[in-house]
């Protein structure tokens, strides 16, 4: 079920890896790194411009990625992070 972001989560700006340029981040951005364009409230500040890079326009946050709070949103991307990542124990330090 699609829902509306959770104000000040940020969690896929911290545990998701973004292999495209991020403003900041020419060479994206590795899991379990928080996004540069992440403020300290956990707000985007490329939210809405043409440079955020397109798997973050895309991302839509569900009730079964995002939880009941940013450390279950956390805890569901990393996961997801590990059993994507094209090299085993690439994250397994987050």
């Amino acid at each position: 079920m699609l829902m509306e972001c959770r104000v000040g989560c940020g969690a896929c700006c911290i545990a998701l890896s973004i292999s495209s340029p991020i403003p900041g981040m020419p060479r994206g951005k590795p899991a379990g790194v928080r996004c540069v364009q992440l403020t300290p409230a956990n707000r985007c500040r490329v939210f809405g411009q043409p440079d955020r890079p397109a798997v973050c326009v895309r991302l839509r946050p569900n009730a079964e990625m995002c939880g009941q709070t940013a450390a279950d949103a956390l805890a569901w991307l990393f996961e997801l992070e590990r059993a994507t990542a094209p090299n085993p124990g690439f994250i397994e330090n987050i």
